[in-house]
């Protein structure tokens, strides 16, 4: 079946260094606040924690407004040290196959998974369609087009700046 869906995926920086550095009980120390960190954003932002992986995680949505709120919503947690570690974060969206129910195929998909890849510590990288769904107070800072592995074509990216400092697309 094909459906529209938004998709984020969210990693923490560093999490392997920090875990040879700081021990696996501070490790799941992170995790665990991560994950209720997510957990709670994607309730609140009405946003489905689709999988975890490891330390990051892959976030769907029927509305793509929704689905950047709780993105920008997460880098605040990590800023204001909820969770110790820096955020990184892609953002897509588009139609893809939902397989078997509970599974999404598709360029959104890998899309949001390659961006998130892409993404500096404490940057969400965002495509032009989700980049536009940006709330007042916060802005979208084009980027241009990058070189994403496994797409043909340059892909138009955003940065989305949850400061209100920044300008709008």
């Amino acid at each position: 079946m094909r459906v529209d869906r938004a998709f984020g995926f969210i990693d923490l920086c560093g999490f392997t260094r920090f875990t040879d550095a700081q021990g696996d009980e501070q490790a799941v120390d992170v995790l665990t606040r991560f994950r209720a960190a997510v957990r709670e954003t994607a309730s609140d932002h009405a946003v489905r924690v689709d999988k975890w992986l490891g330390d990051g995680v892959m976030l769907v949505s029927t509305d793509d407004d929704r689905l950047v709120q709780a993105a920008i919503t997460l880098s605040s947690c990590a800023e204001s040290n909820e969770v110790p570690l820096p955020l990184r974060m892609g953002l897509a969206a588009g139609p893809v196959i939902l397989l078997e129910g509970d599974d999404y195929v598709g360029s959104a998909v890998n899309l949001a998974a390659r961006l998130c890849s892409k993404a500096a510590p404490n940057e969400i990288l965002a495509t032009l369609r989700l980049a536009a769904a940006v709330p007042p107070g916060a802005g979208a800072i084009p980027v241009g087009a990058l070189e994403v592995a496994g797409f043909v074509q340059p892909v138009e990216v955003a940065r989305i700046e949850p400061e209100p400092l920044a300008t709008a697309l």
